[in-house]
């Protein structure tokens, strides 16, 4: 089992997140429990490469 941050917010009734690896693919859900569902089945897409064009972050070694 592993784990990924994420960062979340509840907007009235909605709650809203993004993966902090993909912060271009926000999500949401009716409740903290299903935005986490939500979550994990967009990392799943995201790692199987089902979604085109994906943006990734990395770091940068400059001597």
């Amino acid at each position: 089992m592993s784990t990924t941050r994420y960062i979340y917010w509840q907007d009235g009734s909605a709650w809203l997140g993004y993966l902090e690896e993909f912060p271009d693919y926000v999500t949401q859900g009716s409740s903290l429990e299903d935005l986490q569902e939500h979550l994990r089945d967009l990392l799943i897409d995201l790692n199987r490469g089902e979604i085109p064009g994906v943006r990734r972050a990395a770091d940068l070694t400059v001597a």
